[in-house]
């Protein structure tokens, strides 16, 4: 095979074999792995006659080398666990102990409030108030150190202190039964954890006043007090940390079942007829929290197999929640101009001008929100708002309107067995699934989906965030 000298640039390269069989641009290869210039820039040069130890010319410039990277390729698994936290989009699962998915949810669906992670953070790490017990204190640091460590792993956390003190605290979540401990009810679960939050999380200071639960969770209900037999009449007032949805053959959809929950009948003395009689409870919602905490009335003693036994009948929930006819004369007057407002940025979403003659907001305006979506978009508007107190009324406006972040589910036949599981939209507006130490990504128009009416996971609480705006 005939050989021939390259003259490329100052470098010669001798003894370059050439198959006069092959077609040139095999050649060409041949000089682009001697020196690096590709064959469509290449161009040789050589005189008349054959090729046998000639020399040859060619011109071209060489690729640049490929420098290997700084800075290796990072995987996810080699980053802080913090880092990984913010690269997965939600913090870690919780491993069930023995029977607490109904503790798991629970504590899921909190988590998920940065306003009660903050009001926590504040919370001294050195000896507790005189007016606390120590099972409180306890329970609330370990809330908060829960809390923490789920923000900093993205690897499933073990609660087991939380649990401790939780049983110590509330000896009933201790129950036994064969030597294991027996599955509890997570709406009991979530009463007492609120409770005792309540209870700890107040300033120290009497003048202020502050009740950091209140502020998240309380509701203040207005109640009017009537007897039908006597004419007596007497209004009440009282704050709760909840809603009830009462379920009948009547009831489909979840804003039916609070109408039924705000009314109800009740036997008591009465002075002027000197014995029993029946009243009728009639109550408005009279101020409203941050964070409106429903529940389903879905479990009911039966007596017959003496436990509880729970109601299967589907009702729905929205992702967008107007409660504004729940409410107290007062409370609406109060909610109209945030109203407007929140119409008004509606209106801007379909092009519209706003009209500020018509300064109330109706439920039918609100209800159009939700077919765009727009529970998302909310989220994103009531979350720079949200970051700092735990007490917002003074710095924000209340519309009335409030936009699913939480379900807590249950699936079985009875409270007292069955399984737990949190639904939980994180800030990037993500739907995850906690089921215990397993988090799973779920689509939102999946989650209207846990309404009821057969063996699958069902709406037992729901947690909805107020829409907002800046006074």
């Amino acid at each position: 095979m005939p050989t021939v000298s390259v003259k490329w640039q100052k470098e010669l390269l001798s003894g370059v074999e050439i198959d006069t069989s092959q077609p040139p641009y095999v050649f060409k290869c041949q000089l682009f792995d001697l020196t690096g210039v590709p064959p469509e820039r290449q161009k040789i040069m050589v005189k008349g006659g054959l090729l046998k130890g000639q020399k040859l010319m060619m011109m071209g410039t060489a690729d640049e080398v490929v420098k290997a990277p700084e800075k290796g390729p990072v995987f996810m698994e080699d980053l802080p666990e913090e880092e990984q936290v913010v690269v997965a989009g939600h913090s870690a699962g919780l491993f069930n102990l023995g029977n607490t998915c109904y503790m798991n949810s629970t504590l899921q669906c909190l988590h998920s409030v940065p306003e009660l992670k903050s009001a926590l953070i504040k919370y001294p790490h050195s000896g507790r108030s005189n007016d606390l017990d120590q099972p409180s204190h306890l329970l609330t640091v370990a809330t908060r150190d829960l809390f923490s460590e789920l923000d900093k792993s993205v690897k499933a956390v073990a609660p087991m202190q939380f649990w401790t003190v939780l049983r110590k605290k509330y000896p009933q979540f201790g129950q036994l039964n064969n030597g294991a401990f027996m599955q509890q009810d997570a709406e009991e679960c979530w009463t007492q954890i609120l409770y005792t939050l309540s209870q700890s999380l107040k300033t120290p200071i009497p003048s202020e006043k502050l009740d950091a639960i209140k502020g998240l969770f309380g509701i203040e209900l207005v109640s009017r007090v009537h007897c039908a037999e006597s004419g007596e009449e007497s209004s009440e007032t009282e704050s709760v940390h909840s809603l009830k949805c009462h379920i009948s053959h009547e009831v489909n959809h979840l804003h039916e079942g609070l109408k039924h929950g705000l009314k109800s009948e009740l036997e008591k003395s009465s002075p002027s007829l000197g014995r029993s009689a029946i009243y009728v409870k009639d109550s408005r919602i009279n101020a409203l929290p941050r964070y409106l905490t429903v529940q389903f009335v879905r479990f009911f003693w039966k007596r017959e197999s003496n436990q509880k036994a729970k109601i299967l009948r589907k009702v729905d929930y929205p992702l967008e929640l107007d409660i504004y006819d729940l409410c107290s004369d007062d409370l609406k007057k109060s909610l109209e101009a945030p109203r407007q407002i929140l119409r008004d940025e509606e209106g801007k979403k379909l092009g519209l001008k706003s009209k500020q003659k018509s300064p109330i907001l109706t439920e039918n305006d609100v209800k159009m929100s939700d077919a765009e979506g727009s529970s998302k978009e909310s989220g994103e508007s009531s979350k720079d708002a949200s970051q700092e107190g735990a007490v917002p009324d003074k710095e924000m406006q209340l519309t009335g309107v409030y936009d699913l972040v939480a379900v807590l589910t249950h699936k079985g036949r009875s409270a007292d067995s069955g399984h737990y599981v949190a639904w939980v939209k994180q800030e990037s507006g993500k739907w995850i699934q906690y089921d215990d130490d397993n988090p799973i990504p779920q689509r939102e128009e999946d989650i209207v989906k846990l309404s009821g009416g057969g063996d699958w996971h069902m709406a037992y609480i729901c947690m909805y965030k107020a829409r907002v705006f800046p006074k």
